[in-house]
């Protein structure tokens, strides 16, 4: 029973804690946001007291209970796990100590040094997220763009097309090697990276030897079968001294699914105090009825998985060849980024030093950005942390989606009101590439789209002046309007970094007017 709810309950979070992370409409981050922030280290640093005292109080009553329900990185070693079909296939083994607090060591001084990113490497959630972010997320946005292709073509918009590119190829390199390796060693020993890697789990471990309810082994009832223990994938059941390492425990409860002679039992009393039981009977877990329905079982994952990935394929085929032309007329040039002195992070993150100190690049807040703006950074200072660019598009100041997601405080959450408020950076116009000065042709369109109106056109001929609606040179002589040039000069009291001027530019590929970003954000 306790296996069946456990798996039940981790399914669950898995799925949801799994679509929230791929979800680009903003309907999952309304509704299931808590489950980020109840993860145990963007609950530490977001000083997120309710959620700590929540994942310590159930720590000490059922054992690290939340690594294989709430963890999402421990389900998914789990789900690795399952697909080896392979029976009895785990052993007992001694704990790594030095390894694993040393590790833990690590990740506290990486804490305290504000350089969370290095922790981030090896943190579950933010581990997790960016897996599901790098190589989930773009085969979730494909598979949504066939069917947006398919209800369009029996007339419905239900779905909609949304772009799918590579945010950052280092990124991709780290989120594919971690799962490999995560991967390859839940393959071959099931929780051997919770329980050697893992800071969170080392930590847990540490209180969930004091839990009121535990696994235990009734030493009179116990066959010597060793079924717990090849059952076992945190490897810490011991047949032969009868005892378990409550450190490395994580509650699945197969153990006691695999016991034919009720001698494990989830209880808070030792077993030489446990209660007469019936004697239970024997599972039909063994007979060739169940080797079929796991089979079966597996064979319909799989099929999805396929499936899924057929969809995905069919649609990326259909984009082998992008569009190179504006119209079947111009060529379209990409935008480049432009080099910035400083750069540019996310409104309500306050600072870099802020930013650097608590995120730990779980990409949550990139893949949630409606305007594309956000990307990790390659910076080793703040590595795969966001940062803002605006080469496909700009940061809307009525958006504050990166703020609503953010479950570690590296963000801060800010209102709308306060969003338009906000300087996180300033543009800065460079004179040879903007098209008045480079082409001699009449422009305007960052003052134009403005929407903080910090910009203001002047003319660039010397001497040239407006009087009421008509424009006059240096000797008062009227000028035809199409033959004064205006530039843009930027008030950067006003300005509040959006982007909208930089993005919009026309000047090709790289824009005459960018944005600077302030280490210290300030207010208007």
């Amino acid at each position: 029973m306790l296996k069946k709810i456990r798996l039940t309950l981790a399914i669950l979070f898995w799925v949801l804690i799994t679509w929230l992370l791929v979800d680009f409409t903003g309907t999952a981050h309304a509704y299931l946001g808590w489950m980020a922030k109840i993860q145990f280290i963007p609950a530490l640093l977001a000083l997120n007291v309710g959620a700590l005292l929540f994942v310590v109080t159930l720590t000490l009553l059922m054992g690290r209970i939340y690594c294989s329900v709430i963890c999402p990185l421990g389900v998914m070693q789990d789900a690795i796990a399952w697909f080896r079909r392979k029976k009895n296939k785990y052993s007992h083994s001694p704990a790594k100590t030095v390894l694993r607090y040393t590790v833990l060591v690590v990740a506290c001084a990486a804490l305290a040094l504000n350089v969370a990113w290095l922790g981030g490497l090896i943190f579950p959630y933010s581990t997790y997220g960016r897996i599901v972010s790098v190589c989930v997320a773009p085969l979730y946005k494909l598979a949504n763009n066939g069917l947006a292709a398919l209800a369009e073509h029996y007339g419905s918009y239900a779905f909609y097309e949304v772009d799918v590119w590579v945010k950052s190829v280092a990124a991709l390199v780290v989120a594919l090697t971690t799962w490999t390796v995560i991967a390859v060693l839940a393959w071959k020993g099931g929780r051997t990276w919770c329980n050697t890697v893992c800071p969170v789990g080392t930590l847990l471990g540490l209180i969930s030897r004091h839990s009121y309810l535990k696994m235990t082994i009734d030493a009179d009832k116990c066959k010597n079968c060793r079924k717990c223990e090849k059952n076992c994938k945190a490897a810490c059941i011991d047949i032969q001294t009868h005892s378990i390492d409550y450190s490395r425990c994580v509650v699945c409860g197969n153990c006691e699914g695999q016991c034919k002679f009720d001698a494990m039992h989830f209880t808070s009393q030792p077993p030489s105090n446990l209660p007469p039981r019936r004697e239970a009977s024997i599972h039909p877990s063994s007979s060739g009825e169940g080797k079929g329905e796991g089979a079966g079982s597996r064979r319909a994952a799989l099929a999805s998985v396929a499936l899924l990935a057929g969809t995905a394929l069919a649609k990326a085929q259909s984009k082998v060849e992008p569009k190179t032309t504006d119209g079947g007329f111009a060529d379209i040039i990409p935008k480049r980024k432009p080099r910035r002195e400083k750069l540019i992070t996310p409104p309500g993150s306050l600072s870099i030093r802020n930013l650097r100190a608590h995120c730990t690049a779980c990409q949550l807040c990139i893949d949630a950005c409606p305007n594309d703006v956000l990307r990790p950074s390659s910076s080793l200072d703040r590595f795969m942390q966001p940062e803002v660019s605006f080469e496909r598009g700009y940061c809307r100041p009525e958006c504050t989606r990166c703020s609503e997601v953010c479950p570690t405080g590296a963000i801060q959450p800010v209102t709308k009101e306060a969003r338009t408020a906000i300087q996180v950076g300033h543009a800065v116009w460079t004179r040879d590439l903007c098209v008045p000065v480079r082409d001699e042709k009449p422009c305007g369109l960052c003052s134009r789209k403005c929407p903080a109106q910090a910009i203001q056109m002047v003319p660039l001929q010397a001497g040239v002046h407006q009087d009421g609606w008509r424009w006059r040179d240096a000797d008062n002589n009227e000028i035809p309007r199409e033959k004064v040039l205006l530039i843009p000069v930027v008030n950067e009291e006003k300005c509040i970094g959006c982007g909208a001027c930089e993005n919009l530019c026309p000047s090709n590929p790289i824009s005459a007017i960018h944005v600077e970003g302030h280490e210290v954000h300030r207010e208007i």
